[in-house]
């Protein structure tokens, strides 16, 4: 129990650390972009002592560790700031893209996991087989796609071309009730294959070697001399272990779904976080980028935690670690 408790304190440890660095990195790298900040919140043609009022006001004129200290005090009391653009709490913009947002990543994510399995698992049980073949060129090249480039692939060709999808946005004006959520699912679909397709191959293909070396170990062979099926020895021994290496992969690539979904928005026009932020960097809104970043990079933090403590549980020799 005390070995547990230790795994999962250094585990959190970890993971503030990160998003102290996170945090921090964030906070410095805005404050390179160029531009002029108070004219996100006021017209271009103020006068010099007006738009040293509006950098007072938001503190913008102090030193910048002033700046990273009073940022880092109230990020601790929850408070993002005030949007530059919209005269909001950060929080409530934020709030308002995020459902958007999670709804895209774990949709992806299922869908991924939904299709990988059985295709490694396919492409492991027929090693030289046409599947197996098509599987490794099919994972190799989809490992090197773009996800914009895919996304208006299939914008152009399922949506303008064949008409069978919508283009952009995440649901129709003037539909309500169960209808609603049908046109939310169509709206999900180019953008969530979008991410999907780019991913897929790293998971197969890691599924496919772990799980070809795990059939070879002595418990499958002694599984398969006692008479048990192929099938079960597949299923029920050799996947198990199969599937710890791609259980950091799904963690890893929750990190990468997170930075897809701010491009793949961009291109569908999907009112998610990282739509977001792209409209957030033209207005030079910095407290929409920093709490945008913020939620981002906590998100991929607590994924690859929970990642981590998962993986102690399926393999106990990493508590240790």
């Amino acid at each position: 129990m005390t070995q547990v408790v230790r795994f999962t304190a250094r585990r959190i440890g970890r993971a503030l650390l990160t998003v102290w660095f996170a945090v921090t990195v964030t906070f410095l790298l805005l404050r390179l972009l160029p531009g002029d900040p108070a004219l996100a919140v006021a017209s271009p043609n103020m006068t010099p002592a007006a738009r040293l009022e509006l950098l007072s006001q938001y503190g913008l004129d102090d030193p910048l560790f002033v700046q990273y200290g009073k940022y880092l005090w109230q990020l601790l009391h929850g408070n993002l700031g005030i949007s530059f653009a919209r005269q909001v709490p950060v929080t409530e913009v934020l709030m308002e893209r995020l459902p958007w947002t999670l709804l895209l990543t774990f949709s992806s994510l299922l869908l991924t996991v939904a299709v990988g399995i059985p295709l490694g698992v396919l492409a492991a049980t027929r090693p030289r087989g046409f599947l197996d073949r098509f599987t490794q060129v099919g994972g190799v090249i989809g490992q090197s796609l773009f996800v914009p480039s895919v996304g208006i692939f299939l914008l152009f060709f399922l949506g303008l071309q064949l008409h069978l999808l919508p283009i952009g946005g995440s649901y129709s004006p003037g539909v309500y009730g169960a209808a609603w959520y049908l046109d939310v699912a169509k709206h999900l679909v180019l953008p969530c294959v979008s991410l999907m397709l780019v991913q897929l191959g790293s998971y197969v293909l890691t599924l496919r070697s772990t799980l070809i070396d795990a059939l070879g170990e002595d418990y499958c062979v002694l599984a398969r001399a006692k008479g048990m099926p192929n099938r079960k020895v597949v299923w029920k021994h050799a996947l198990r272990n199969a599937l710890l290496p791609t259980t950091t992969l799904i963690g890893l690539q929750l990190g990468y779904l997170v930075g897809g979904a701010v491009l793949t928005e961009t291109v569908f026009a999907y009112p998610g976080i990282g739509r977001g932020i792209y409209e957030a960097v033209t207005q030079l809104d910095f407290p929409v980028l920093q709490g945008a970043f913020v939620l981002l990079a906590l998100t991929v933090v607590i994924a690859n935690m929970l990642t981590d403590l998962a993986y102690g549980v399926l393999d106990p020799r990493v508590r240790t670690a």
